[in-house]
């Protein structure tokens, strides 16, 4: 076997650490699980439920599809994240006026206070993590996270890939 050959069979080899997917997943499990134990610890909110509140707050009332379109979280989960903020009066929770199956999210004030409150707290999470890099640097893995998920959705057949969330 030549160099080159070797070197193709190496190349060819599946190393989980130099695995882009797993790498990317290593990463987001890591971050999420800092973040995570945050704000269940402080907050006693889920990582859904976080999200889900972010998305009301940002994007004001929106039904349970619009949130699964939105943070590509599956039905179930946001579900679950709904009723548990609900519960907690978080969230409420109305009838869709056009389409009797569905219900519209819209953060209630208490909600809205709890969004306020940790919106700081994401935000200095986020700074602490790219203390190391530089703004360019942050610039373009964000544009490179965009362009690996429609990579993505495109590859799952998705004509229109979702947005970051």
């Amino acid at each position: 076997m030549s160099q080159a050959e070797a070197r193709e069979a190496e190349q060819a080899e599946l190393r989980l650490d130099a695995y882009l997917p797993y790498r990317l997943s290593v990463a987001s499990n890591a971050v999420s699980g800092l973040i995570a134990r945050a704000y269940q610890d402080r907050f006693g909110l889920t990582i859904p439920q976080w999200r889900l509140v972010c998305v009301l707050a940002e994007d004001g009332s929106l039904t349970q599809g619009q949130i699964v379109a939105r943070t590509v979280m599956d039905k179930v989960t946001v579900s679950r994240a709904a009723q548990g903020l609900v519960k907690r009066r978080l969230v409420g929770r109305t009838e869709h006026a056009a389409d009797g199956r569905s219900h519209v999210l819209t953060l209630t004030p208490e909600g809205a206070r709890l969004h306020a409150e940790i919106a700081p707290l994401a935000l200095a999470y986020e700074a602490a993590l790219i203390a190391g890099l530089s703004p360019e640097d942050v610039a373009l893995l964000k544009r490179l996270l965009a362009r690996l998920q429609a990579a993505a959705g495109q590859l799952a057949g998705e004509a229109d890939p979702p947005r970051l969330a």
